[in-house]
Protein backbone atom coordinates (compact mmCIF):
# COMPACT_ATOMS: atom_id res chain seq x y z
CA UNK A 1 0.00 0.00 0.00
CA UNK A 2 1.24 3.36 -0.66
CA UNK A 3 2.32 5.43 2.12
CA UNK A 4 -0.22 8.98 2.73
CA UNK A 5 3.08 10.74 1.19
CA UNK A 6 2.99 8.96 -2.09
CA UNK A 7 -0.47 8.71 -2.03
CA UNK A 8 -0.53 12.93 -1.96
CA UNK A 9 2.22 13.64 -4.32
CA UNK A 10 1.47 10.53 -7.18
CA UNK A 11 -1.07 12.69 -9.32
CA UNK A 12 -0.15 15.64 -11.65
CA UNK A 13 3.71 15.62 -11.46
CA UNK A 14 3.79 18.00 -14.43
CA UNK A 15 1.22 20.25 -13.04
CA UNK A 16 1.88 23.43 -12.34
CA UNK A 17 -0.47 25.35 -9.99
CA UNK A 18 -0.49 29.03 -9.05
CA UNK A 19 -0.86 29.90 -5.42
CA UNK A 20 -2.28 33.75 -5.09
CA UNK A 21 -1.72 35.87 -1.84
CA UNK A 22 -3.59 39.44 -1.76
CA UNK A 23 -3.19 41.57 1.02
CA UNK A 24 -5.10 45.13 0.93
CA UNK A 25 -4.01 47.01 3.67
CA UNK A 26 -6.86 49.45 3.89
CA UNK A 27 -8.64 50.85 6.67
CA UNK A 28 -11.80 49.35 7.21
CA UNK A 29 -14.03 50.31 10.14
CA UNK A 30 -13.48 47.81 13.12
CA UNK A 31 -16.75 45.65 13.44
CA UNK A 32 -16.97 43.35 16.52
CA UNK A 33 -18.73 40.15 16.99
CA UNK A 34 -19.98 40.16 13.44
CA UNK A 35 -20.10 36.20 13.77
CA UNK A 36 -20.81 33.84 16.25
CA UNK A 37 -17.98 32.54 17.92
CA UNK A 38 -18.78 28.79 16.22
CA UNK A 39 -18.49 30.64 12.77
CA UNK A 40 -15.92 32.66 12.98
CA UNK A 41 -13.83 30.17 14.95
CA UNK A 42 -11.43 26.98 14.53
CA UNK A 43 -11.23 24.98 17.16
CA UNK A 44 -10.72 21.67 17.99
CA UNK A 45 -13.83 21.31 20.61
CA UNK A 46 -17.87 21.02 20.15
CA UNK A 47 -19.48 23.77 19.51
CA UNK A 48 -21.35 25.39 21.76
CA UNK A 49 -25.14 24.04 22.46
CA UNK A 50 -28.37 26.17 20.90
CA UNK A 51 -29.12 29.38 23.33
CA UNK A 52 -31.92 27.59 25.01
CA UNK A 53 -29.49 24.20 26.01
CA UNK A 54 -26.80 26.58 27.51
CA UNK A 55 -26.61 26.68 31.30
CA UNK A 56 -26.13 30.48 32.84
CA UNK A 57 -22.31 31.32 32.47
CA UNK A 58 -20.23 29.51 35.30
CA UNK A 59 -17.10 31.53 37.05
CA UNK A 60 -14.38 30.23 34.64
CA UNK A 61 -11.78 31.03 37.80
CA UNK A 62 -13.74 29.10 39.59
CA UNK A 63 -13.83 26.17 36.75
CA UNK A 64 -10.21 26.12 36.41
CA UNK A 65 -8.84 26.28 40.12
CA UNK A 66 -8.52 22.63 40.55
CA UNK A 67 -6.01 22.24 38.10
CA UNK A 68 -2.57 21.65 39.26
CA UNK A 69 -0.38 23.90 36.27
CA UNK A 70 3.28 24.49 36.09
CA UNK A 71 2.13 27.88 34.96
CA UNK A 72 -0.89 30.16 34.98
CA UNK A 73 -3.87 31.70 33.94
CA UNK A 74 -4.79 35.23 33.34
CA UNK A 75 -8.46 35.91 33.92
CA UNK A 76 -8.28 39.44 34.22
CA UNK A 77 -5.37 40.78 31.59
CA UNK A 78 -7.22 39.28 28.35
CA UNK A 79 -7.34 42.11 26.13
CA UNK A 80 -4.33 41.21 24.18
CA UNK A 81 -5.82 38.07 23.25
CA UNK A 82 -9.07 39.61 21.78
CA UNK A 83 -6.62 41.00 18.55
CA UNK A 84 -5.06 39.31 15.70
CA UNK A 85 -2.95 40.81 12.98
CA UNK A 86 -6.08 41.09 10.78
CA UNK A 87 -6.95 43.64 13.26
CA UNK A 88 -10.82 43.45 11.65
CA UNK A 89 -12.51 40.93 14.68
CA UNK A 90 -12.66 41.10 18.66
CA UNK A 91 -13.42 38.27 20.77
CA UNK A 92 -12.20 38.91 24.36
CA UNK A 93 -11.76 35.43 26.23
CA UNK A 94 -12.66 34.19 30.03
CA UNK A 95 -9.29 33.50 30.49
CA UNK A 96 -5.50 33.37 28.97
CA UNK A 97 -3.33 30.17 29.83
CA UNK A 98 0.03 30.54 29.91
CA UNK A 99 1.62 27.25 30.20
CA UNK A 100 5.08 26.44 30.95
CA UNK A 101 4.77 22.38 30.26
CA UNK A 102 3.22 20.55 27.43
CA UNK A 103 0.97 18.98 30.59
CA UNK A 104 -0.51 22.12 31.41
CA UNK A 105 -2.16 22.33 27.90
CA UNK A 106 -2.80 18.88 28.02
CA UNK A 107 -4.59 19.30 31.36
CA UNK A 108 -6.75 22.34 30.08
CA UNK A 109 -7.94 20.72 26.95
CA UNK A 110 -9.00 17.57 28.96
CA UNK A 111 -10.56 19.65 31.86
CA UNK A 112 -12.73 21.29 29.09
CA UNK A 113 -13.72 18.02 27.46
CA UNK A 114 -14.70 16.58 30.53
CA UNK A 115 -17.10 20.16 30.89
CA UNK A 116 -19.07 18.51 28.32
CA UNK A 117 -20.76 20.92 25.24
CA UNK A 118 -23.08 22.42 28.30
CA UNK A 119 -20.13 24.77 29.31
CA UNK A 120 -19.85 26.43 25.86
CA UNK A 121 -16.17 26.93 26.14
CA UNK A 122 -14.01 26.74 23.62
CA UNK A 123 -10.33 26.72 23.27
CA UNK A 124 -7.53 28.04 20.79
CA UNK A 125 -4.04 28.38 20.18
CA UNK A 126 -2.21 31.57 20.11
CA UNK A 127 1.09 32.05 18.77
CA UNK A 128 2.52 35.52 17.48
CA UNK A 129 -1.42 36.14 16.98
CA UNK A 130 -0.86 36.58 12.74
CA UNK A 131 -4.25 34.90 12.41
CA UNK A 132 -6.40 37.45 10.42
CA UNK A 133 -10.21 36.93 11.02
CA UNK A 134 -10.23 35.53 14.74
CA UNK A 135 -8.95 32.15 14.41
CA UNK A 136 -6.71 32.74 17.55
CA UNK A 137 -9.77 34.18 19.37
CA UNK A 138 -11.94 32.31 21.83
CA UNK A 139 -15.12 34.43 22.29
CA UNK A 140 -15.80 33.61 26.19
CA UNK A 141 -13.31 30.65 25.92
CA UNK A 142 -9.81 29.73 26.68
CA UNK A 143 -6.70 30.90 24.46
CA UNK A 144 -3.52 29.17 25.36
CA UNK A 145 -0.47 31.48 25.17
CA UNK A 146 1.60 29.23 23.09
CA UNK A 147 5.38 31.73 23.44
CA UNK A 148 5.03 30.64 27.06
CA UNK A 149 6.46 27.46 25.82
CA UNK A 150 9.36 28.30 24.39
CA UNK A 151 12.31 26.14 25.07
CA UNK A 152 16.11 26.59 23.41
CA UNK A 153 15.81 24.78 20.12
CA UNK A 154 17.41 20.90 20.92
CA UNK A 155 19.54 19.73 17.75
CA UNK A 156 20.59 16.12 16.49
CA UNK A 157 20.78 13.33 13.57
CA UNK A 158 19.04 10.98 13.15
CA UNK A 159 20.67 7.29 12.21
CA UNK A 160 21.24 7.62 8.49
CA UNK A 161 24.12 10.45 8.33
CA UNK A 162 23.35 13.63 6.81
CA UNK A 163 20.55 13.60 5.02
CA UNK A 164 18.48 13.10 8.14
CA UNK A 165 19.51 16.27 10.27
CA UNK A 166 16.75 17.72 12.06
CA UNK A 167 15.80 20.40 14.90
CA UNK A 168 13.83 19.56 17.47
CA UNK A 169 11.72 22.64 18.52
CA UNK A 170 8.75 23.99 20.61
CA UNK A 171 5.20 24.50 18.61
CA UNK A 172 5.22 28.25 20.53
CA UNK A 173 9.03 28.67 18.77
CA UNK A 174 9.32 31.61 16.38
CA UNK A 175 10.54 30.80 13.14
CA UNK A 176 13.40 33.82 13.43
CA UNK A 177 14.72 32.44 16.51
CA UNK A 178 15.34 29.02 14.98
CA UNK A 179 16.90 29.99 12.31
CA UNK A 180 19.10 31.89 14.46
CA UNK A 181 19.84 28.95 16.18
CA UNK A 182 20.33 26.34 13.47
CA UNK A 183 22.86 28.39 11.93
CA UNK A 184 25.32 28.65 14.56
CA UNK A 185 25.64 24.91 13.65
CA UNK A 186 25.81 26.08 10.33
CA UNK A 187 22.41 24.39 9.25
CA UNK A 188 18.97 25.72 8.15
CA UNK A 189 15.03 24.67 8.28
CA UNK A 190 14.64 24.10 4.01
CA UNK A 191 11.55 25.86 3.37
CA UNK A 192 10.01 29.16 4.90
CA UNK A 193 7.32 31.98 5.01
CA UNK A 194 8.19 35.36 3.63
CA UNK A 195 7.38 36.86 7.53
CA UNK A 196 9.69 34.65 10.59
CA UNK A 197 8.47 36.59 13.34
CA UNK A 198 5.34 33.64 13.48
CA UNK A 199 5.36 30.61 15.50
CA UNK A 200 6.62 27.23 14.26
CA UNK A 201 2.40 25.84 15.33
CA UNK A 202 1.00 28.48 13.89
CA UNK A 203 2.59 28.20 10.10
CA UNK A 204 2.36 24.10 10.36
CA UNK A 205 -1.22 24.81 11.41
CA UNK A 206 -1.54 26.58 7.76
CA UNK A 207 0.87 25.41 5.19
CA UNK A 208 3.92 27.82 5.69
CA UNK A 209 4.64 28.89 2.15
CA UNK A 210 7.50 31.18 0.03
CA UNK A 211 9.59 31.26 -2.83
CA UNK A 212 11.48 28.09 -1.36
CA UNK A 213 8.60 26.03 -1.64
CA UNK A 214 8.53 24.94 -5.59
CA UNK A 215 11.73 23.31 -4.67
CA UNK A 216 11.22 21.51 -1.10
CA UNK A 217 7.23 22.38 -1.02
CA UNK A 218 5.58 24.36 1.86
CA UNK A 219 6.71 24.04 5.50
CA UNK A 220 4.46 21.43 6.63
CA UNK A 221 6.00 19.20 4.04
CA UNK A 222 9.37 19.21 6.08
CA UNK A 223 8.08 17.66 9.05
CA UNK A 224 9.68 14.54 10.81
CA UNK A 225 7.46 14.38 13.86
CA UNK A 226 5.00 15.88 16.11
CA UNK A 227 4.08 16.39 19.13
CA UNK A 228 0.11 16.95 19.42
CA UNK A 229 -2.68 17.95 22.31
CA UNK A 230 -5.80 16.38 20.70
CA UNK A 231 -9.22 17.62 21.59
CA UNK A 232 -9.46 15.15 24.20
CA UNK A 233 -6.52 16.26 26.02
CA UNK A 234 -4.08 13.57 25.16
CA UNK A 235 -0.56 13.82 24.51
CA UNK A 236 0.65 11.98 21.16
CA UNK A 237 3.34 11.38 19.15
CA UNK A 238 2.93 11.29 15.60
CA UNK A 239 4.69 10.92 12.18
CA UNK A 240 4.21 9.47 8.82
CA UNK A 241 4.99 6.08 10.05
CA UNK A 242 3.55 6.40 13.55
CA UNK A 243 -0.40 7.70 14.21
CA UNK A 244 -0.10 8.81 10.50
CA UNK A 245 -3.90 9.78 10.47
CA UNK A 246 -2.93 12.48 13.17
CA UNK A 247 0.02 13.77 11.43
CA UNK A 248 -1.20 14.39 8.55
CA UNK A 249 -4.39 15.72 9.80
CA UNK A 250 -2.82 18.14 11.95
CA UNK A 251 -0.22 19.61 9.33
CA UNK A 252 -2.32 22.27 7.32
CA UNK A 253 -5.57 21.19 9.90
CA UNK A 254 -6.06 24.99 10.68
CA UNK A 255 -6.04 23.66 14.79
CA UNK A 256 -9.29 21.00 14.12
CA UNK A 257 -7.65 18.29 14.86
CA UNK A 258 -5.11 19.03 17.48
CA UNK A 259 -2.47 21.84 19.13
CA UNK A 260 0.93 21.41 18.18
CA UNK A 261 3.30 21.37 21.16
CA UNK A 262 6.41 20.48 19.29
CA UNK A 263 7.43 19.67 16.19
CA UNK A 264 10.74 18.16 14.46
CA UNK A 265 11.62 19.95 11.25
CA UNK A 266 14.63 18.50 8.80
CA UNK A 267 17.90 20.31 8.22
CA UNK A 268 20.17 21.21 5.43
CA UNK A 269 23.35 23.04 5.33
CA UNK A 270 23.12 26.34 5.15
CA UNK A 271 24.42 28.86 3.20
CA UNK A 272 26.06 32.69 4.32
CA UNK A 273 25.20 34.93 1.28
CA UNK A 274 22.38 35.58 -0.71
CA UNK A 275 22.44 37.36 -4.70
CA UNK A 276 19.08 38.73 -4.93
CA UNK A 277 17.38 39.80 -8.13
CA UNK A 278 14.31 41.92 -9.40
CA UNK A 279 13.26 42.03 -12.49
CA UNK A 280 9.94 43.82 -14.18
CA UNK A 281 7.77 42.29 -16.98
CA UNK A 282 4.83 44.36 -18.96
CA UNK A 283 3.52 41.22 -20.07
CA UNK A 284 2.30 38.75 -17.85
CA UNK A 285 1.71 35.98 -20.22
CA UNK A 286 5.58 36.39 -20.56
CA UNK A 287 6.01 36.90 -16.67
CA UNK A 288 4.16 33.79 -15.82
CA UNK A 289 5.57 31.56 -18.42
CA UNK A 290 9.98 32.30 -17.15
CA UNK A 291 8.08 31.54 -13.33
CA UNK A 292 7.51 28.31 -14.78
CA UNK A 293 10.35 28.00 -16.79
CA UNK A 294 12.37 28.70 -13.65
CA UNK A 295 10.29 26.08 -10.96
CA UNK A 296 11.00 23.38 -13.59
CA UNK A 297 14.68 23.41 -13.66
CA UNK A 298 16.42 20.87 -12.24
CA UNK A 299 19.49 23.42 -11.46
CA UNK A 300 17.64 27.02 -10.89
CA UNK A 301 17.52 29.87 -8.39
CA UNK A 302 16.89 28.89 -4.46
CA UNK A 303 13.75 31.46 -4.02
CA UNK A 304 11.36 32.03 -6.95
CA UNK A 305 8.70 34.60 -6.10
CA UNK A 306 6.70 36.92 -7.79
CA UNK A 307 4.49 39.89 -7.50
CA UNK A 308 2.26 42.83 -9.18
CA UNK A 309 2.67 46.27 -8.84
CA UNK A 310 -0.06 48.87 -9.93
CA UNK A 311 0.51 52.56 -10.45
CA UNK A 312 3.50 52.63 -8.64
CA UNK A 313 5.27 56.28 -9.12
CA UNK A 314 9.15 56.06 -8.76
CA UNK A 315 9.24 52.40 -8.84
CA UNK A 316 12.82 51.49 -9.46
CA UNK A 317 14.33 54.60 -7.73
CA UNK A 318 12.49 53.17 -4.70
CA UNK A 319 14.25 50.33 -4.98
CA UNK A 320 17.83 51.53 -5.36
CA UNK A 321 18.16 51.90 -1.57
CA UNK A 322 18.67 48.31 -1.83
CA UNK A 323 19.55 47.47 -4.89
CA UNK A 324 21.66 48.06 -7.79
CA UNK A 325 20.86 48.28 -11.30
CA UNK A 326 22.25 46.25 -14.04
CA UNK A 327 21.76 49.89 -16.05
CA UNK A 328 21.70 52.89 -14.34
CA UNK A 329 21.07 55.11 -17.23
CA UNK A 330 18.27 53.04 -19.03
CA UNK A 331 16.72 52.30 -15.22
CA UNK A 332 16.53 56.37 -14.55
CA UNK A 333 14.53 56.87 -17.68
CA UNK A 334 11.80 53.54 -16.99
CA UNK A 335 8.31 54.81 -16.20
CA UNK A 336 6.19 52.76 -13.84
CA UNK A 337 3.79 55.56 -13.22
CA UNK A 338 -0.31 54.26 -14.84
CA UNK A 339 1.04 50.61 -15.19
CA UNK A 340 0.39 47.57 -14.32
CA UNK A 341 4.11 45.67 -13.87
CA UNK A 342 5.14 41.88 -12.93
CA UNK A 343 8.02 41.56 -10.57
CA UNK A 344 10.24 38.34 -10.80
CA UNK A 345 11.88 38.04 -7.19
CA UNK A 346 14.33 35.71 -7.40
CA UNK A 347 17.73 34.68 -5.01
CA UNK A 348 20.54 32.57 -5.65
CA UNK A 349 21.88 31.06 -2.25
CA UNK A 350 26.01 30.62 -1.82
CA UNK A 351 28.91 29.89 1.10
CA UNK A 352 31.56 32.49 0.66
CA UNK A 353 33.84 30.28 2.27
CA UNK A 354 33.63 27.67 -0.52
CA UNK A 355 31.88 28.97 -3.33
CA UNK A 356 33.79 31.17 -6.11
CA UNK A 357 31.51 33.98 -7.18
CA UNK A 358 32.63 34.09 -10.42
CA UNK A 359 30.97 31.01 -10.98
CA UNK A 360 27.87 32.13 -8.84
CA UNK A 361 28.12 34.87 -11.26
CA UNK A 362 28.11 32.88 -14.61
CA UNK A 363 25.32 30.72 -13.00
CA UNK A 364 23.35 33.59 -12.89
CA UNK A 365 23.71 34.90 -15.65
CA UNK A 366 23.10 31.96 -17.58
CA UNK A 367 19.27 32.06 -15.74
CA UNK A 368 18.25 35.35 -16.58
CA UNK A 369 19.69 34.98 -20.15
CA UNK A 370 16.57 32.88 -20.88
CA UNK A 371 14.21 35.36 -19.56
CA UNK A 372 12.15 37.86 -21.49
CA UNK A 373 12.08 40.63 -18.46
CA UNK A 374 12.34 44.41 -19.65
CA UNK A 375 16.22 44.90 -19.81
CA UNK A 376 16.52 47.96 -18.03
CA UNK A 377 15.16 47.07 -14.92
CA UNK A 378 17.47 44.32 -13.72
CA UNK A 379 18.23 45.34 -9.91
CA UNK A 380 20.72 42.50 -8.30
CA UNK A 381 21.65 42.91 -4.28
CA UNK A 382 23.46 41.06 -2.64
CA UNK A 383 22.94 40.09 1.07
CA UNK A 384 23.65 37.84 3.90
CA UNK A 385 21.63 34.70 4.47
CA UNK A 386 19.44 35.99 7.34
CA UNK A 387 19.26 39.00 5.79
CA UNK A 388 16.80 37.79 3.26
CA UNK A 389 14.95 35.62 5.21
CA UNK A 390 14.06 38.44 7.74
CA UNK A 391 13.57 41.18 5.17
CA UNK A 392 9.79 41.30 5.71
CA UNK A 393 10.75 42.43 9.28
CA UNK A 394 12.44 45.54 8.05
CA UNK A 395 9.86 46.58 6.28
CA UNK A 396 7.27 45.67 9.25
CA UNK A 397 9.58 48.17 11.36
CA UNK A 398 9.23 50.95 8.54
CA UNK A 399 5.49 50.65 8.89
CA UNK A 400 5.22 50.75 12.76
CA UNK A 401 7.46 53.98 12.54
CA UNK A 402 4.73 55.03 10.27
CA UNK A 403 1.80 53.97 11.89
CA UNK A 404 0.82 51.61 9.23
CA UNK A 405 1.38 48.02 10.64
CA UNK A 406 -1.47 48.01 13.62
CA UNK A 407 -4.57 48.39 10.50
CA UNK A 408 -6.62 46.09 9.66
CA UNK A 409 -5.43 43.63 7.02
CA UNK A 410 -7.88 42.24 4.61
CA UNK A 411 -6.29 38.97 3.21
CA UNK A 412 -7.29 36.46 0.46
CA UNK A 413 -5.14 33.32 -0.68
CA UNK A 414 -6.03 31.56 -3.76
CA UNK A 415 -4.72 28.62 -5.27
CA UNK A 416 -5.56 28.52 -9.04
CA UNK A 417 -4.58 26.16 -11.61
CA UNK A 418 -1.96 27.25 -14.08
CA UNK A 419 -4.25 26.75 -16.95
CA UNK A 420 -6.67 29.46 -15.75
CA UNK A 421 -3.69 31.95 -14.72
CA UNK A 422 -3.58 33.70 -17.51
CA UNK A 423 -7.33 34.14 -17.53
CA UNK A 424 -7.91 35.08 -13.98
CA UNK A 425 -4.60 37.65 -14.66
CA UNK A 426 -6.50 39.32 -17.46
CA UNK A 427 -9.51 39.84 -15.92
CA UNK A 428 -8.16 40.76 -12.36
CA UNK A 429 -5.09 42.52 -12.72
CA UNK A 430 -6.08 43.71 -16.00
CA UNK A 431 -9.60 45.86 -14.92
CA UNK A 432 -10.53 44.83 -10.96
CA UNK A 433 -7.57 46.40 -9.38
CA UNK A 434 -6.10 48.54 -11.84
CA UNK A 435 -6.68 52.11 -9.79
CA UNK A 436 -4.76 51.46 -6.72
CA UNK A 437 -3.91 48.41 -4.32
CA UNK A 438 -2.09 49.70 -0.89
CA UNK A 439 -1.10 46.28 -0.27
CA UNK A 440 1.12 43.13 -1.65
CA UNK A 441 0.25 40.79 -4.34
CA UNK A 442 2.24 38.21 -4.52
CA UNK A 443 2.50 35.18 -6.95
CA UNK A 444 4.07 31.72 -5.88
CA UNK A 445 4.78 29.40 -8.96
CA UNK A 446 4.02 25.48 -7.24
CA UNK A 447 4.38 22.36 -8.50
CA UNK A 448 1.37 20.43 -7.13
CA UNK A 449 3.18 17.30 -6.55
CA UNK A 450 5.41 18.71 -3.98
CA UNK A 451 2.78 20.42 -2.00
CA UNK A 452 0.96 18.40 0.34
CA UNK A 453 -2.40 20.23 0.88
CA UNK A 454 -3.28 19.36 -2.46
CA UNK A 455 -3.71 15.70 -2.54
CA UNK A 456 -4.70 13.05 -5.18
CA UNK A 457 -8.65 13.60 -4.39
CA UNK A 458 -8.27 16.60 -6.29
CA UNK A 459 -7.99 15.05 -9.60
CA UNK A 460 -10.60 12.76 -8.35
CA UNK A 461 -13.32 15.38 -7.49
CA UNK A 462 -11.97 17.50 -10.91
CA UNK A 463 -12.90 14.39 -13.15
CA UNK A 464 -16.33 14.34 -11.12
CA UNK A 465 -17.56 17.35 -11.43
CA UNK A 466 -16.85 17.39 -15.39
CA UNK A 467 -18.79 14.26 -15.26
CA UNK A 468 -21.41 15.62 -13.70
CA UNK A 469 -24.61 16.68 -15.70
CA UNK A 470 -25.15 21.03 -15.70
Amino acid sequence: MASPTSQRTNKFTTLRLRFLMIMLLCHTPHESKLFSANQNHQKIFSPPPPPQQQQQDSNPHAAFDTLDLDGHFSFQNTAHASRDFGNRFFFRPAAVLHPKSVSDIASTVKHVYEMGPLSGLTVAARGHGHSLQGQSQADGGIVVNMESLTRRPSQGHLRGGGGGRYVDVSGGELWIDVLKETLKQGLAPKSWTDYLHLTVGGTLSNGGISGQAFRHGPQINNVQQLEVVTGKGEVVTCSEKQNAELFFSVLGGLGQFGIITRARISLEAAPDMVRWIRVLYSDFSKFSTDQEHLISLDESFDYIEGFVIINRTGLLNNWRSSFHPKDPVQASQFVSDGKTLYCLEVAKYYNSHHDDAETVDMQIQGLLSKLHFITSTLFVSEVSYLGFLDRVHVAEMKLREQGLWEVPHPWLCLFIPGSKMDQFASQVFGSIVTDSSNGPILIYALNQSKYLILSHQYDQFQQQKERTPT
